[in-house]
């Protein structure tokens, strides 16, 4: 029987962090070191779906169908050069209101991910940036949680919400829930303020802080209009190094607890 899958799901309930794009380059970054992934694009917006080339208006069957049971989780995966994607579009907004009318909504997608789980070493839920049903939804289906963020003034305020959010699907749902990491994005290190922000971060959460910082990176910014990750649209962009260096913090701090 093949291992476990480790599901990691990215969240930050604040647009703009970095979330999507990270999930996209993790997802190709661990795939680049022979890991089998599965990227969950549960964002209406769809953005990761388009990153990794795929149009997100003419899915027949995506995370919607998945989350209200009217597909198999192996009928809307979509394979891709290097990544499995279930993707996602703007009817996934509708997804979310039905689902709030069903038993344990918030289970829909741990059961549906049930049948794939042993097909792959990683699967990364791209969460939409609000701590709703279908954050909801990522949390209780995870084993983990990567949580981006840019350092700027509000970053830890902000925290404070998505934190009190994991403790309670701890307390009534997934136990088992643990906090994979902060990651610091669109790093710039000429700039005090992001400098104090970042030793905040490290003095309160020590060593749950990425080693990786991902630097601000126009590379990383121009390729999701190309379909692509920052990895395969400039694999030597400092964006893309970054990524691959978390891909790589990722697969020794699992290697090292098992």
């Amino acid at each position: 029987m093949s291992q476990k899958a480790r599901i990691i799901a990215i969240a930050n309930q604040k647009g703009g962090v970095g979330k999507t794009t990270t999930a996209v380059n993790t997802a190709v970054g661990l795939a680049q070191l022979n890991q089998r992934v599965l990227l969950v694009d549960l964002d209406p917006q769809g953005n990761a779906t388009m990153a990794c080339g795929i149009d997100a208006r003419t899915l027949e069957l995506s995370a919607c169908e998945l989350l209200l049971s009217e597909c198999e989780a192996d009928e809307a995966i979509i394979k891709t050069d290097l990544v499995d994607v279930i993707g996602a579009n703007t009817d996934l907004t509708a997804a979310e209101l039905q689902l709030m009318d069903q038993d344990y909504p918030q289970h829909a997608l741990k059961q549906q991910l049930a049948a794939v789980v042993g097909h792959y070493d990683y699967i990364l839920i791209d969460c939409p940036p609000s701590l709703s049903i279908l954050t909801i939804n990522a949390l209780t289906a995870a084993d983990s949680v990567l949580i981006p963020m840019q350092c700027e003034y509000y970053a830890l305020e902000g925290l404070t919400s998505l934190l009190d959010t994991i403790k309670r699907v701890q307390q009534t749902v997934n136990p088992d829930l643990h906090i994979e990491g902060l990651l610091r994005t669109m790093f710039d290190g000429r700039n005090n303020l992001a400098n104090d922000v970042a030793a905040q971060i490290s003095e309160h959460f020590g060593d749950k802080v990425f080693t990786t910082v991902v630097p601000r990176n126009v590379k990383v910014a121009e390729a999701p209009s190309f379909g692509q990750s920052a990895i395969e649209y400039d694999v030597l962009s400092r964006g893309a190094v970054a990524y691959k260096g978390l891909a790589s913090e990722i697969t020794r701090r699992h290697h090292g607890r098992s």
